[in-house]
Parts: structure tokens; C-alpha cells; sequence
């Protein structure tokens, strides 16, 4: 399809520095095209005050703010949660809201009969592809317009320029210009001193973090939480009845003035490159810990093992963009089996960036302290003799062998 024949573009809008350019550049660029803003709410509620006002300023013809948090998490947090998944460290807080976001713009691009669908990520990032790859399985047909890859600017410097020419006003500027994302699950913070990999984070700095505080400033009390889950999904807090949504923003709020969820990580991404983030994950750090805490007395070793390798490819799955594919929703599966007796409580002890554990409960703990204990027991000691004579057989036959070379 020509430029001069794309009448209407769908855009995913966030109001940031890339977006907010790319309606004019779309304007200039494929022959003064409608364009339509869609902004996917997964919990990133302060950014969204004035963009609709924002969006029509700029150029758009209307703005389309669609609330998928409870959907963010029922359908791709928790999943990922409960499967254990994590890439490099990262609780893929980013990775897992992009899939959603691109399938509410592909509903709204075939609703309005759009041309094409554009989004603002770079051709260095993981984004484009987690974008593309949920557009491609929901439209097939559709085209895809991704500025990075077509214009000529080569930095946020040169796009802030870019802004100050078209009268494009903008919340940041050289000094401010962090490349974030949020969403109720997390903050990221790329870009600025944090490309040069010897600097440390300012965690203590005015303004740096947003979802709390760093250890050393939270407070000199410990705290203690209880949370209680039914079948690996969490169902209260503090014996509160709550939505997992509503424990998760609960949980923020007690992990982030604890200090708790902040990771710096040079991560690898998907495009071949090695890059430096910084990551809020206060309520998701809590939340994988605790989860963790009650899979220990109530998944037995070959399940637990297994588990822990196949939530390695979960990760790298979400990571890489590929949510709706056979093989992420067969590890689904599995997990969903896994998770029918990780039903209890737990108790964490939250201190100065640390999650302590206090105590863990289930009618389905595996674990016996009538075997376990060093005092008198039912347990048969001489057993073991025979188990480690089978068990260490081919030890002693290799020894032997060698013995008579």
C-alpha cells in the first residue's frame, strides 16, 4: 500500500515524547491522514489526566482510552506469576502489558476501518516486536507503520528539537528525558546516566523513583502482611477479601515504602544488544515471593523442578513477544495443574528492602514434621541403607572398573 493511499491510522498514544511527535510526523508524512489515538490503561491512571486534550491539540482526530487493567491482570500477570516466569531477573512488567495494549488497538483499528496501525518503539527494543507479533495474530492483514524504522531522527535529543519546532508541548526536557513505562505492575527507567553502566542509581535523588523509596530511607519497623491464595491466585491480604488487581495495588503501596522491588539489570535483549534498566516492582516482588513461599510445602520435587526449568522458557516466551502462541498457552496449562493444590497462607516480614519469611500454612503442605524432626519418629533410619546401596551402584561399579584399569 502507498503512503497516499492510508487515510486513517490507529496509534498507540501515550502522551510521551515519542508519541506525542509522531501524530505531526504521521500528518506530514502520509498526506495529512487521520489519525486515531488509542491509549491501552494498565494502571498507569496519573498519566492519563489531559491526554485526551493533549492528543487533539496535537493533531489527532479523537483519543480512545480503553481500561484493560482488570484484564492486564487476570489474563497475563497472574498467569505469569504462577508459572514463576521472569526473565534475567526482570518481573517482565513491560513485557506482559504490550500484547494486551496491541489487542485493543487492533479492536479499535477494525472498528474504525483503519489503513494501518502505528506505534512509537525504537528498532533497538523489545517493544516493536512484542507489538507486531500481537498485531499480526489479530490482523494478519493489517499494516504496520513504525516511525524509528522510517525517519530520520536518530535521538530523544533530535525528537525533543523536533517537538520545540512543531510547538509540541512536552512534560520533560534534556535534563529529565528518561525513557519510562508504567503500569500498575511496575516502573522502568532507561536512558540518560543510566547508560553509562558504572554509575550507581540515584535511588535517593528527589523525583528518581516514583512507586517508593529506597532502603535506606524506608522506615526502621519492620512490617508484617498475610496473604492468602487459592489455587496460586492470591484472594485476600491482611485477612481482607480483595481482587487480585486490588491486592496488587495494595501491595505497591506496603513494598514500595519498605523499599522493596528495586532492580538494576543489564539485560539481553531480544534484538541482540545488551542494555542497562532500573525497574520498580514493589507489590510484584512481594507477590512472587509469597507465591514461591507456599509452592515449597505444596508442590512435591519433580513437579517443583520442572516447573522452575519451564518457567525459564515462560519467560523468555513473554519476553520475546510470543504471549499468543501454542506453546505459551500449553505452559498455561500446565501450570493451571500445577497450581490445584497451591491453595493457603503466608506471612512475610517486610524491612528495608528485605522480604523475610514468617510463616506458611496449607491443608495441602507435603511437608511432615513428624519425619522431618530430629527428635523420635515413626521413620525406619536403617532403610536408608538399602536406598543408598541402589542408589550409589553405578558409582561403585564405575570405581571398580577403573580401579582394574
Amino acid at each position: 500500500m502507498k503512503k497516499v493511499d492510508i487515510k486513517k491510522v490507529v496509534l498507540a498514544y501515550s502522551g510521551g515524547l515519542d508519541t506525542s511527535i509522531i501524530i505531526s510526523w504521521l500528518k506530514e508524512e502520509y498526506n495529512n491522514c487521520e489519525v486515531i489515538a488509542v491509549s491501552g490503561n494498565v494502571g498507569q491512571d496519573d498519566e492519563l489526566e489531559g491526554l485526551e486534550e493533549k492528543a487533539l491539540k496535537t493533531g489527532a482526530s479523537k483519543l480512545y482510552i480503553l481500561d484493560q487493567t482488570e484484564e492486564y491482570v487476570n489474563d497475563y500477570i497472574i498467569p505469569t506469576m504462577k508459572a514463576g516466569a521472569y526473565y534475567e531477573e526482570y518481573l517482565l512488567g513491560t513485557a506482559h502489558a504490550r500484547p494486551l495494549i496491541a489487542k485493543g488497538l487492533v479492536e479499535i483499528a477494525l472498528k474504525e476501518g483503519a489503513d494501518a496501525i502505528c506505534h512509537g518503539c525504537t528498532g533497538k527494543g523489545n517493544d516493536q516486536v512484542r507489538f507486531e507479533l500481537a498485531i499480526k495474530h489479530f490482523a494478519p492483514h493489517m499494516l504496520i507503520i513504525a516511525p524509528w524504522r522510517e525517519w530520520s531522527i536518530q535521538s530523544r535529543e533530535e525528537e525533543i528539537e523536533y517537538a520545540k519546532n512543531h510547538h509540541i508541548p512536552l512534560k520533560i526536557n534534556e535534563k529529565t528525558n528518561f525513557s519510562k513505562d508504567k503500569n500498575l505492575w511496575h516502573l522502568s527507567h532507561e536512558g540518560l546516566d543510566l547508560e553509562d553502566i558504572g554509575n550507581e542509581p540515584l535511588y535517593e535523588e528527589k523525583g528518581f523513583l516514583e512507586m517508593g523509596v529506597s532502603p535506606l530511607q524506608a522506615p526502621d519497623i519492620a512490617e508484617y502482611i498475610e496473604m492468602e491464595f487459592i489455587k496460586g491466585i492470591p484472594v485476600s491480604l491482611n485477612n481482607q477479601t480483595m481482587s487480585a488487581k486490588e491486592i496488587i495495588l495494595k501491595l505497591n503501596e506496603l513494598g514500595g515504602k519498605n523499599g522493596i522491588g528495586l532492580l538494576d539489570i543489564v539485560e539481553n535483549r531480544l534484538i541482540g544488544m545488551k542494555s542497562r534498566g532500573v525497574y520498580e516492582t514493589p507489590g510484584g516482588t512481594i507477590l512472587y515471593k509469597a507465591h514461591e513461599y507456599l509452592e515449597t510445602i505444596t508442590l512435591d520435587k519433580m513437579i517443583a523442578h520442572k516447573k522452575a526449568e519451564l518457567a525459564i522458557t515462560f519467560g523468555e516466551l513473554v519476553y520475546n513477544g510470543q504471549w499468543f502462541t501454542p506453546l505459551r498457552e500449553a505452559l498455561s496449562a500446565f501450570v493451571d495443574k500445577t497450581q490445584e493444590t497451591v491453595t493457603g497462607k503466608v506471612r512475610l516480614k517486610l524491612y528495608k528492602g528485605n522480604i523475610i519469611k514468617a510463616g506458611v500454612w496449607s491443608k495441602y503442605s507435603l511437608y511432615s514434621d513428624e519425619l522431618a524432626t530430629f527428635g523420635e519418629s515413626d521413620y525406619n533410619q536403617t532403610d536408608s541403607a538399602g536406598f543408598i546401596n541402589l542408589y550409589g551402584l553405578p558409582i561403585k561399579i564405575n570405581a571398580q572398573i577403573q580401579s582394574k584399569k
